[in-house]
């Protein structure tokens, strides 16, 4: 337990890869309650039990969700607000009406969205043609999912609904997302150029999502393209989005308009990071002038009021000539520490083109003891591509280039700290597969137990302790003590009744006479026959019949005397019933495929039987009751 507390320790907080919209879908906390009740805040309410706590997806608590208060009007602002406490990737709204249990009709048929990061400077969301406003419901149970494109990094998100006349206005919600493990919370870049060539189409390479500020062409105080998890095509003419127009992945930069041979771009995060390496989408079709960057230098600061450190780290590209896949090129950071990175980058030719940038970072903020070398310039022949070449239509390869670096750092503990975390992975998979090997284990045993089997063991015999009665012609009463025997499965002598492979033995004359005689005659249970198909020396088989009683108190079992095998051949006995609330069940005695056999105690059975008291103990008599189970089928009964 304490190595999964510690791997949990080490890797929480950390940045590992870009966010992926089409995966990035999980259910926030609206309808599981992992947004509590506190952070859930509405403009108005109608009732307390239509509160904005009331607005989870899926559920009926209260009066079935939140209801602003009054008719809202078209020129009416009301809100739902929730918190999220942190930064999250939201890419999914799901809304529903007030059910109430079909006492409900109040749903929202159109509605816009706002949101924050830091609570104060509130935007709001629109998509790639520019429209705010999303369908709603069109019923009060139907749940509505509605995609945003581009997706909102944001803490803080409003719901408004929206009408086009006077009405009722209620509503449940759910956030869909994850969280946004950058901690990356504005970016400022120059604002992006048009890309215009012979016989080719017109290409604004501008970043059409940012929600901050633009001022004398720069962007700053906002996120935008870079932070959206989509990557460009190999062209970038082309895109995956749908309904965009050409260009529309990619933030460009024309090398002559600026003089000093770079652009310059800053990253503000949520609090200082330590950060281990930044990985920048570049597009490479170098038929087009389009290149990878040939040089990044990055400064540090601790602090957003602070200044930068006066010692960059620098590092320097291989130039790629020969594939003209878009790729991800890596910049290692080496665990610099800071709340604010400024990056500038070298233009290698014509255009250079960025459509995502994302860090890898600890919420450690440690300072690591730097060591300073000279910053050296590799040799000509570096300028070699480092691979092969591929195919151009091969995208989104991820290549960190060779590269020289100003202050070196950390590289020790680096590798010391992924050896620790590799081991300890390594032990918690040997442990989880030991934990559902034991599982299934002990499932295994469980179900066998529970398994239906019979009782087959060469000693098992169960008795009967009361006495039963059989009557004879010479209506004498005789007392015997039977026993419930087993049947050997080997005896050739018996035969499941399912299947009568033999005759009947057949009966003496005077016992035929004596049955198909008109008169009424008792059975003899007593005195039998000799047959010549039966040896003596073999027990009969004989069971207790069970009627199934039908209560308000289950299913009751009753029995009467057992019958020999000999009574068989006998006239038929009329089988009276025993009270139920006369048995009381006293212990299991077995139980197999159909039913179940319990111990009983008989009270009442003198004069159920019609017998003298002398005959009788006093006692209550102790007898086998068979229980069939309810889905016995009518063949087995």
């Amino acid at each position: 337990m304490f190595l999964r507390f510690l791997l949990l320790a080490l890797l929480i907080g950390r940045s590992k890869s870009t966010v992926i919209p089409a995966s990035c879908r999980y259910a926030l906390g609206m309808h599981d309650r992992t947004i509590r009740d506190e952070d859930i805040t509405a403009s108005s309410q109608w009732y307390e039990s239509t509160g904005p706590q009331y607005a989870r997806l899926q559920r009926e608590e209260g009066d079935g969700a939140w209801c602003l208060a009054g008719l809202l009007q078209p020129e009416d602002v009301q809100f739902l607000q929730i918190d999220l406490h942190e930064l999250h990737f939201i890419t999914l709204i799901g809304t529903q009406g007030r059910h109430a249990r079909a006492t409900g009709k109040e749903f929202a048929r159109y509605y816009r969205i706002d949101y924050s990061r830091d609570g104060e400077r509130w935007l709001s969301w629109k998509d790639h043609q520019g429209q705010q406003v999303m369908k709603g419901n069109v019923d009060e149970y139907e749940v509505v999912l509605t995609d945003l494109r581009p997706p909102v990094i944001t803490r803080f998100i409003r719901i408004i609904p929206v009408t086009k006349v006077p009405m009722t206005v209620c509503m449940r919600v759910e956030l869909y997302g994850c969280r946004w493990s950058d901690g990356l919370t504005s970016y400022k870049i120059p604002e992006g150029e048009t890309y215009t060539a012979p016989g080719h189409p017109i290409t604004y390479l501008n970043d059409s999502t940012y929600d901050g500020f633009l001022e004398n062409r720069r962007l700053f105080g906002g996120l935008g393209q870079l932070t959206d998890g989509v990557h460009g095509l190999d062209d970038f003419g082309q895109s995956l989005e749908y309904r965009v127009w050409p260009g529309y992945d990619y933030i460009g930069w024309k090398n002559e308009s600026w003089q000093n041979g770079y652009i310059e771009t800053e990253f503000q995060f949520d609090k200082p990071r330590n950060f281990t390496r930044m990985k920048v989408h570049c597009n490479n079709l170098f038929s087009k002038g389009v290149k990878i960057f040939q040089k990044a230098e990055c400064q540090f600061k601790f602090r957003l009021q602070s200044d930068w450190e006066s010692e960059p780290l620098t590092v320097i590209m291989v130039v790629d000539d020969k594939n003209p896949s878009a790729r991800f090129v890596t910049i290692p950071l080496n665990q610099r520490v800071g709340s604010a990175i400024l990056c500038r980058f070298y233009f290698a030719d014509t255009w250079m083109m960025f459509s995502e940038i994302f860090f890898e970072s600890d919420m450690g903020i440690a300072v690591p003891t730097l060591g300073t070398v000279p910053t050296t310039t590799p040799d000509a022949k570096t300028t070699e591509a480092p691979f092969p070449l591929q195919n151009s239509t091969e995208r989104k390869l991820e290549t960190t280039f060779p590269f020289t670096i100003s202050r070196p750092e950390g590289t020790t503990e680096e590798s010391k700290t992924s050896v620790l975390i590799g081991c300890l992975v390594a032990i918690i998979l040997l442990l989880l597969v030991i934990i559902v090997l034991i599982l299934c284990r002990q499932y295994i045993q469980k179900c066998l137990e529970k398994a239906p089997r019979r009782i087959l063991e060469e000693d098992a015999t169960v008795r009967l302790s009361f006495y039963s009665y059989t009557i004879g012609n010479s209506n004498q009463i005789h007392q015997s003590n039977p026993t419930y025997e087993r049947i050997f499965p080997l005896d050739l002598d018996y035969q499941q009744p399912t299947k009568p492979l033999r005759r009947l033995p057949e009966l003496s004359q005077s016992a035929e006479d004596s049955v198909c005689s008109g008169d009424y005659a008792e059975p003899d249970l007593t005195k039998s026959t000799p047959h010549q198909g039966f040896q003596n020396s073999v027990p009969h088989y004989a069971e207790t019949d069970i009627v199934n009683l039908q209560g308000v108190t289950g299913n009751n079992m009753y029995a009467v005397p057992a019958l020999t095998a000999d009574s068989l051949t006998k006239k038929d006995i009329s089988v009276g019933e025993f009270p139920r609330n006369q048995l009381r069940l006293k212990e299991k005695l077995g139980e197999g495929q159909f039913g179940e056999v319990h111990l009983c105690e008989a009270e009442g059975l003198q004069e159920f039987l019609e017998m003298s008291a002398s005959e009788f103990s006093e006692q209550p008599n102790m007898v086998a009751v068979k229980m069939l189970r309810a889905n016995v089928t009518k063949t087995a009964r």
